[in-house]
């Protein structure tokens, strides 16, 4: 939507500081469980983001290059904006399965926490539109723009300056009550509304997130170099997975959610209130090999409604194939260990056959990578 102050009377001009107010109440009864006011001065962020993209820790995301100074130049973006209204939702989800237990279980596929629901985009979009309406109602039409991960925009940055939390040393935000397993969302506005201070960082010398992360990916205060991350490499990655990062995969199949597992500030992060975001199809617990035997029909059914479904079958087959060729390995080993017992035998056996019939899939990609799980099965 689009609109400007002429749409507002100058002599009636809303009561900021109340609207303000109004809004976060507004806000937390839609869902929203922070709410921060900032402007749009980026500079500082501008600086940090143009030194990642020139090392070229983007990977294949050429889009982050593309967009240029619109990601960090609100303005750019959305003509007139003058502030940002920046909300926070919960999606940890209550009554999945433990996700250390889930990634010691080389059988089980892993799925970060966030994907486990519905699709964040459409649920956090839909209630700024809403947040948007009730403020319309109140003082009529004023301009503004809601997203959510679906435009070029400095997401942490923003949170960080309008009081939300810290950009931590894994670079996901961490609230000092919430922790960071949260999903942000933001709208673009004209209203010159309050500014809230930014945060300061708690991080401290904790290193917890550098040891954690299994690629190494972490490779400074704030840096990550998203061509070893798995996330990066599982969701957004389109092509080949490299032969060193496959078996530091091990059973994560979309996404990873290593660095904020064993991050302080999530010990009491709180669950989600929304039962959108609670596990589907039991993705929290389902074996690799239940999923590897899904047809694209399938895959597409299953999946409506969710983040994976952007990645498409054949990334999420690679993906599967990786995982599978893991557990391929790790059940080879224990079995050469106990003499080849027949129960770990029989797993073997299953997962080679599973893989054996996609060893001529239509997909070169899936292909590639099936026979290299295939190969994993004598690691000795």
């Amino acid at each position: 939507m689009s609109a400007s102050d002429e749409n507002r009377s100058q002599d009636n001009e809303p009561d900021l500081p109340g609207l303000s107010t109004r809004i976060r109440k507004w806000a937390n009864e839609l869902g929203f469980e922070g709410v921060g006011v900032t402007n749009t001065d980026l500079r500082a962020d501008e600086n940090h983001l143009g030194r990642w993209l020139a090392r070229g820790f983007h990977g294949d995301m050429a889009y982050m290059q593309r967009h240029g100074t619109k990601r960090s130049r609100p303005a750019e973006l959305v003509p007139g904006t003058v502030r940002i209204v920046t909300v926070r939702m919960n999606y940890l989800p209550r009554g999945a399965a433990d996700m250390r237990q889930s990634l010691a279980d080389p059988n089980l596929a892993y799925v970060a926490r966030y994907a486990l629901g519905r699709d964040y985009h459409k649920v956090v979009r839909r209630r700024l539109q809403t947040l948007a309406d009730r403020i319309t109602a109140e003082i009529g039409r004023f301009g503004y723009r809601a997203f959510c991960d679906s435009a070029p925009v400095l997401e942490r940055a923003l949170a960080r300056k309008a009081g939300m939390g810290w950009i931590g040393k894994h670079t996901n935000l961490i609230d000092r009550s919430a922790g960071s397993w949260f999903f942000l969302g933001e709208l673009y506005t004209d209203l010159p509304l309050p500014v809230d201070s930014p945060a300061s960082a708690h991080c401290g010398t904790c290193t917890a997130c550098f040891d954690a992360c299994p690629t190494g990916a972490i490779i400074g205060d704030r840096v990550l170099d998203a061509r070893r991350c798995i996330a990066y490499l599982t969701i957004e990655h389109p092509g080949s997975i490299p032969l060193q990062i496959r078996p530091l995969m091990r059973n994560r199949i979309f996404g990873c959610d290593d660095c904020q597992l064993v991050c302080p500030w999530n010990r009491d992060a709180p669950y989600s209130r929304h039962s959108g975001f609670e596990p589907r199809h039991e993705l929290d617990r389902a074996d690799l090999l239940t999923l590897f035997r899904w047809g694209e029909s399938t895959f597409r059914a299953k999946t409506e409604g969710s983040p994976i479904r952007r990645i498409g079958f054949e990334r999420w087959s690679r993906n599967l194939s990786v995982a599978l060729g893991n557990a391929l390995r790790a059940v080879s080993k224990r079995a050469c260990e106990r003499r080849a017992e027949p129960p770990e035998e029989s797993y073997a056996a299953r997962i080679s056959q599973a893989l054996q019939a996609r060893r001529d899939d239509r997909s070169a990609l899936v292909r590639e990578h099936v026979r290299w799980a295939t190969d994993q099965e004598d690691p000795l």
